[in-house]
């Protein structure tokens, strides 16, 4: 592909202003063409222009600046149905004189559903407090392959502190509860949701993954499933995968034996684990960060 042929379709996308982001930009360069053809097909989807209006609205209709927004949930860990929302969720700051009030101040931004848009938000002072905690769900976040609406440096220095205040003990137990919780409430039943039997295998997988010491769970299902080392349950989670894909939210059947062999096996081992305590990091990188962000939109 000649480089003016790029150059005029990054001009494309920068008009566009809406990405689907490929993370690694050397795999752009070797896929050529056909890669950033269909990044720009992607791009021009009717829910993502709205989504991408949306965000917009609520810029102005709040006075912030929204610096992340990203898939969460099902398409971005890369098996939606075929009625799966669009979880919306993003990250802003105000300007700095909102933040100088001896009143608490609200620090989410909760937009109703709009069919299959869901869209919420976390002020950047509730985002680095979380982060402190290492909190599982701005962790996947940060990493969401799926990017609507990004400032790539205020991001990125925020994601560069992930790892020094991601915390093992805090994950595991975070996606242990959720996958012990969703196996009460969703799969005791003959029948059961190929939802729900996905959202319990995630988290056991997460698991998994915080086991191995291979660091923050990667938000997409496939590079978790690919630790699996059993050939059998691989194969029948990946057909029960393409199941969901083809169908609906609300689909039912009777769940394989050999995932629900595993699953019930997993949650007893996981649950005997224990993780030694991590030393919090001091807040001082955290605190400057803010002032920073905050010092360079005022």
């Amino acid at each position: 592909m000649s480089q003016h042929r790029k150059a005029n379709l990054k001009s494309r996308l920068k008009i566009i202003d809406i990405s689907i982001l490929i993370k690694n930009r050397a795999a752009v360069e070797t896929h050529g063409r056909a890669s950033l053809l269909s990044s720009v097909s992607i791009m021009l989807n009717p829910m993502q222009k709205q989504i991408q209006q949306r965000l917009q609205t609520i810029e102005q209709e709040n006075g912030i600046n929204i610096f992340w927004a990203c898939e969460s949930g099902s398409r971005a860990w890369g098996f939606p149905s075929q009625d799966s929302d669009f979880d919306v969720r993003f990250l802003y700051h105000h300007r700095t004189e909102w933040y100088l009030s001896i009143d608490n101040k609200r620090d989410v931004i909760e937009c109703p559903i709009e069919g299959l848009l869901d869209i919420n938000g976390w002020d950047i002072r509730k985002a680095l407090r979380l982060l402190r905690k290492s909190n599982p769900v701005l962790l996947e976040w940060l990493h969401s392959p799926i990017v609507y609406q990004e400032k790539p440096t205020r991001v990125d220095l925020i994601r560069k502190l992930a790892p020094i205040y991601f915390s093992p003990v805090t994950c595991h137990y975070h996606y242990l509860h959720l996958a012990k919780n969703t196996v009460r409430r969703h799969l005791q039943n003959e029948l059961i949701n190929l939802k729900k039997i996905v959202y319990v295998l995630r988290p056991i997988l997460a698991c998994r993954w915080i086991e191995a010491e291979l660091g923050i769970v990667p938000m997409s299902f496939e590079t978790l499933l690919e630790s699996l080392k059993e050939v059998t349950l691989k194969t029948a989670i990946r057909a029960l995968l393409e199941r969901k894909k083809q169908g609906n939210e609300s689909d039912f059947e009777t769940a394989s034996p050999v995932i629900m062999d595993f699953i019930t096996d997993e949650l007893a081992r996981l649950s005997s684990l224990s993780y030694p305590k991590k030393k919090v990091p001091h807040s001082d990188t955290l605190d400057q960060l803010f002032r920073q962000i905050l010092s360079e939109t005022d």
